[in-house]
C-alpha cells in the first residue's frame, strides 16, 4: 500500500504549488491540441512558442511528453525530463529558473544588462546546486522571446509601436457573428422622464457590433451605468429576433441582424468579469474574450462606430456636445425634450439606417456584407425564449430556503412552486437566484437539479414594483433614522415617501419656471415692449389638454424627421 501511495502522489498533484499548477494547467490548454494533430506544422509550434514564453525546442519536447505520458495533466509538469540525445541540454529546473529570472529582471523598465542578468542566474544555480548554463545559452534564451513584448516591458507601449500592426487591425474575422465587440458610453444629451418631462439625466448606450459585417446586432439605452447587465440586455437584443421589438416602437425598419455570439469581446475591466457573465456565456456557449490590456486598437471597430453616432447626437434638443467649450451658452437641461423611450426610438432609426451606407474599410454595406455571410453559413441561431437568455444573464445572488420562502435585503419572496422544496429544505444547500436590478419585484430561483429557473414574486403582491436602486436608497434613510431592524412595510413606506418627494419636486420645479416666465412677460408689458409668445413649457403649462400635445409633437418632429 505504502509503494501504491507514494506512486499517486509522484506526479505531485497534492504537492504541486498552486503557481506551478496553474502554469502546468496552462501549458496543456496549449500542447494538448498540437500532440492531437498528427502533423504540427511550424507555424503552429512558434505560436505556442509565443503564448507560452518558451522556446520552439521546447514545445516539441512538450508535445513529445504528452504523446508517450498516461493523459495526465502532470505529464506535462516541469521537473518531468523526456531525455534526448546526449547531455548537453539543460535540466527543466534550470530553464525554469532562467526563465524566471529573465522575467523579474530583464523584462522591466529598470533595463538590466544581460551581464547583470547573467551573472544573477549563475548565482542562483550555484545556490541550488545546479550546473551553471553558458552565458551564449542564456542570450540565445533571450534573443528567442517576442521582441515586440520584450520592448513593451522594458520601454512601454510607445516603444514598440513601430513593431506592431496598424491600429485599425483586428485578428482575422471569416464568418458571421465569429467575434462580437460590445462597448458603452454615455450619452451627449439629456432626458427627460415620462410623467413631468423634467431633465433626470445623461444615459448610456451599449451597442453590440459583429466584426465581420460591421452590423450592429444588439443595442440597449439605459440609465444605469455599464455593467454585467447591460451586456446582458444587449445580448438578449442581439440574439433575439427584434421584429416584435420594432413593432412596439412604431417603427417600420429592416433589422434582420440576429443571433449568438461565438465570441464576445468585452472592454477588460472588472465589473465585466462577474459570476453571472461567465455563467451566462458558458450556459449558452459563448466564449468570453477580453482586450489585452494597453491594446485599444482591439476595441477600434465598435468605438468608431459609436464616435459616429455621438456626432449625430448633437442635433438633438437637450444635447450636451462633447465638452463644455463646445456647448458655449447652450443650456442642456431647458432644452432637454426626449424621454429614455424617444432616444431609443431615435437611436433605433440611426441604427438601422447606418446598415445601409458604404462601409469604408469593407467597401460595401454592412447590411449586404451580413447577407453575404449568412448566405454562405445559413441563418445563424436564436434565442427562442428572450425572457430565459436574460435570466442567464442577471446578477446573482445565494440564499437558504425558509419556511416562508426567501429572504433578499429584508423583501419576502414566496410561490407554492417552492412548497416541495420546503419540506427537505435541510439537505438543501443555498439556492442560486437571479434578479434584474430595473425591478426586483420577481426573483428566478434555479430548482435544486439545476435545469429550469422558477420565477417566485413578492410574497405580499401589494408591494408595488422598484427598482435595486431605489430599494438601496430607502435602506439608506432608513439606517440614517437609526431604525436598527428594517421593516419590509417600513422599507416600502419609504419608497413610497421618496417617489412622492420627487413628483412634489418636479412639479414645484415646474409652477416657480412658469412663474418667472410670467413675471418676465408682465415687466415687458409694463415697459411698453409687445410681449413675446411664451415658452414651450409656459405654454404647455396654460393648455395641459390642447397645447400640451401639441408641443410633445413639435419636440418630436426631429425623431420623425428619420
Amino acid at each position: 500500500m505504502g509503494e501504491e501511495s507514494a506512486h499517486v502522489r509522484e506526479p505531485g498533484t497534492l504537492t504541486m504549488p498552486d503557481a506551478l499548477w496553474d502554469r502546468t494547467k496552462s501549458t496543456s490548454v496549449v500542447i494538448t491540441p498540437l500532440a492531437a494533430q498528427a502533423v504540427v506544422g511550424r507555424a503552429a509550434v512558434d505560436a505556442a512558442a509565443l503564448a507560452l514564453g518558451i522556446s520552439p525546442r521546447q514545445v516539441y519536447v512538450l508535445i513529445k511528453r504528452h504523446r508517450s505520458g498516461s493523459g495526465l495533466l502532470t505529464d506535462l509538469a516541469p521537473g518531468r525530463s523526456s531525455g534526448g540525445k546526449g547531455t548537453a541540454r539543460l535540466l527543466d529546473e534550470v530553464e525554469d529558473l532562467i526563465r524566471e529570472i529573465v522575467r523579474k529582471q530583464f523584462l522591466t523598465r529598470q533595463k538590466r544588462t544581460l551581464a547583470a542578468v547573467y551573472r544573477d542566474i549563475a548565482a542562483a544555480c550555484r545556490e541550488r546546486q545546479l550546473p551553471v548554463p553558458a552565458r551564449n545559452t542564456v542570450e540565445r534564451r533571450i534573443r528567442a522571446l517576442n521582441p515586440v513584448e520584450v520592448g513593451r516591458r522594458r520601454g512601454g507601449a510607445n516603444a514598440v509601436r513601430p513593431l506592431q500592426s496598424a491600429g485599425d487591425e483586428v485578428p482575422a474575422i471569416g464568418t458571421v457573428l465569429e467575434q462580437v465587440q460590445v462597448d458603452h458610453t454615455v450619452i451627449d444629451v439629456i432626458v427627460v422622464d415620462e410623467r413631468e418631462r423634467q431633465p433626470i439625466g445623461r444615459p448610456y448606450l451599449t451597442v453590440a457590433i459583429d466584426v465581420y459585417s460591421r452590423c450592429i446586432i444588439g443595442m440597449v439605452v439605459t440609465l444605469e451605468a455599464p455593467s454585467a447587465v447591460s451586456v446582458g440586455l444587449c445580448l438578449a437584443h442581439a440574439s433575439t429576433d427584434k421584429r416584435p421589438w420594432l413593432e412596439s416602437l412604431a417603427i417600420e425598419a429592416q433589422w434582420p441582424m440576429s443571433g449568438k455570439p461565438k465570441q464576445l469581446h468585452l472592454d477588460n475591466a472588472s465589473e465585466f468579469k462577474s459570476e453571472a457573465l461567465r455563467r451566462g456565456c458558458e450556459q449558452h456557449g459563448i466564449e468570453l474574450a477580453y482586450r489585452p490590456p494597453g491594446r485599444p486598437h482591439y476595441g477600434g471597430i465598435v468605438e468608431r462606430v459609436i464616435g459616429t453616432a455621438m456626432q449625430q447626437i448633437h442635433e438633438l434638443p437637450g444635447t450636451t456636445f462633447s465638452n463644455p467649450i463646445e456647448r458655449g451658452r447652450y443650456d442642456s437641461d431647458r432644452k432637454a425634450a426626449l424621454t429614455l423611450r424617444e432616444l431609443e426610438k431615435w437611436m433605433t432609426l440611426a441604427m438601422t439606417s447606418y446598415h445601409g451606407t458604404i462601409h469604408s474599410t469593407l467597401a460595401q454595406t454592412p447590411s449586404g456584407r451580413w447577407a453575404e455571410g449568412v448566405a454562405a453559413q445559413g441563418l445563424p441561431a436564436v434565442a427562442s425564449n428572450p425572457t430565459a437568455f436574460l435570466v442567464d444573464f442577471l446578477p446573482v445572488v445565494r440564499r437558504t430556503l425558509t419556511r416562508t420562502g426567501f429572504v433578499i435585503d429584508h423583501v419576502h419572496y414566496f410561490s407554492n412552486a417552492l412548497k416541495p422544496w420546503i419540506s427537505r429544505r435541510d439537505t438543501l444547500g443555498p439556492f442560486l437566484i437571479r434578479r434584474d436590478p430595473r425591478d426586483i419585484s420577481r426573483i428566478w430561483v434555479l430548482e435544486p437539479e439545476g435545469v429550469h429557473y422558477v420565477e417566485v414574486p413578492y410574497r405580499t403582491m401589494a408591494n408595488p414594483s422598484v427598482s435595486l436602486w431605489e430599494h438601496r436608497h430607502a435602506l439608506a434613510r432608513l439606517h440614517e433614522r437609526g431604525i436598527a431592524q428594517v421593516d419590509e412595510a417600513a422599507l416600502f413606506r419609504t419608497i413610497e415617501q421618496m417617489r412622492e418627494i420627487a413628483t412634489t419636486a418636479s412639479k414645484t420645479t415646474r409652477r416657480m419656471r412658469r412663474d418667472a416666465e410670467r413675471r418676465n412677460v408682465a415687466t415687458t408689458r409694463r415697459a411698453g415692449v409687445p410681449a413675446p409668445s411664451l415658452p414651450l413649457e409656459a405654454a404647455a403649462d396654460q393648455a395641459p389638454d390642447t397645447v400640451s400635445d401639441a408641443a410633445r409633437v413639435a419636440r418630436f418632429d426631429q425623431i420623425e424627421q428619420w
